[in-house]
């Protein structure tokens, strides 16, 4: 499969977003191919809690089994990022922003095939692999196109992330439900046709010069502060993946059906992608730490009423919600990029892969507590987590400089 990249080489001292690439809506073409490209790979990276009420009926599994294989799928996903982070710093990161999709959709597909815990987990660990090669890759890229608006770029490629784990619910279920688990891999053919028409103009970008620092090695300067945020995007973590997976099994056991639950799991994550639209610019104007301090906050009571208030005002509060918990996503990252002017792939696979793959580990114990004390609760105590995330950030910088000088 060829694809022919646009003649465009960004150097590190060129005014990358602000110059000669091309713009559609005032936000440079590049990033727009990159969020959608994120959003194709991130609906197929979502297809398993969708349909998890059937894997539950079709294999047997307990909520803590179940929870096992949520945790596998965000480590193999996340933590492989601390490979291909340093790996985008150093290489052609066009390579892996390309190649990692194509892998992460033409191999989840298959998971509708799988007929024990261990094929299906298998399936979506490999498909993890793909998706880990593009994430802080196309992040790192994002923050090089994104000039002075940086936050404002952010935002519109997580969005598109967003936007793609929005819609497989409602992708997944209804599709399951009409023609059945075995073929979901025929959603892969319109899906890699439009991956083609999307990458083939993205072009090389170089993330740092041959000689400049790369590696966890160049973040020391800036570990304290980074730490801080890194451990509220993993508080954060824990909640968005915990409500993410065991939502549609909430909703199916309250009398909904597999579509019905989709539906009201897909609104939530709407509404976290809205969120992530408006938060990234909202941060350019503001300041991302009062951004993120006051989402965290304000997401809080939300959650926990929409657990306990039935129907359409039970929806409105999680969708709320949502957004709240949803917009800290991209500032969060554009926030690290800000905090460590260096090393932007590496920087990416902290905050993308080893935030989200030490948050997955904690989904288990989420399955463990719901399996021992029901599942409301369980969620009921998730949904407290996201002020102690706020808390971390207090003591954050205002604002971070891109400006900052490498040591």
């Amino acid at each position: 499969m060829e694809f022919e990249p646009q003649a465009i080489v960004l150097d590190e001292n060129e005014p990358v977003g602000d110059g000669g690439e091309p713009r559609l809506f005032g936000v440079p073409r590049t990033v727009l191919a990159l969020s959608a490209t994120h959003g194709v790979n991130d609906v197929f990276m979502n297809i398993y809690a969708p349909l998890l009420p059937m894997f539950i009926l079709r294999m047997d599994l307990s909520l803590t089994a179940a929870g096992v294989i949520a945790a596998a799928i965000q480590i193999a996903g996340s933590f492989a990022q601390l490979v291909f982070g340093p790996l985008a710093d150093r290489w052609r990161p066009r390579m892996l922003a390309v190649l990692g999709p194509l892998l992460a959709v033409g191999v989840t597909s298959l998971a509708g095939l799988a007929t024990t815990p261990l094929m299906l987990g298998t399936i979506l660990v490999i498909g993890c692999l793909g998706s880990a090669a593009f994430h802080p890759t196309a992040a790192a890229m994002v923050n090089r196109i994104g000039g002075a608006r940086r936050g404002t770029a952010m935002s519109v490629h997580v969005t598109g992330g967003a936007m793609g784990n929005a819609i497989a619910p409602m992708l997944f279920a209804p599709y399951v439900q009409a023609f059945g688990l075995t073929r979901t891999p025929w959603l892969a053919l319109p899906a890699l046709a439009l991956l083609y028409g999307i990458m083939r103009g993205v072009p090389d970008v170089r993330l740092s010069h041959a000689h400049a620092p790369t590696g966890f090695g160049a973040l020391k300067p800036y570990a304290g502060p980074l730490v801080l945020l890194w451990s509220a995007v993993v508080v954060r973590t824990v909640v968005s993946i915990g409500y993410s997976t065991f939502l549609p099994v909430l909703m199916t056991r309250r009398g909904m059906s597999m579509s019905e639950a989709g539906f009201v799991v897909g609104a939530y994550l709407v509404s976290g992608s809205v969120g992530g639209l408006a938060g990234g610019p909202l941060a350019d104007r503001s300041g991302p730490r009062r951004v993120i301090a006051w989402s965290l906050a304000l997401s809080v009571p939300l959650l926990l009423a929409a657990l306990v208030v039935p129907g359409v005002p039970g929806l409105l509060l999680l969708t709320a919600g949502g957004f709240f918990l949803g917009s800290t996503l991209p500032v969060n990252i554009a926030y690290a990029h800000a905090i460590a002017p260096v090393a932007t792939g590496t920087v990416s696979s902290l905050m993308l892969g080893v935030a989200w793959g030490v948050g997955g580990l904690a989904v288990p114990l989420v399955g463990m507590v719901g399996d021992a004390v029901g599942l409301q609760t369980a969620l009921l105590m998730l949904g407290v987590l996201p002020a102690f995330a706020a808390l971390l950030t207090l003591r954050l910088p205002e604002r971070a400089s891109h400006t900052v000088r490498q040591p």
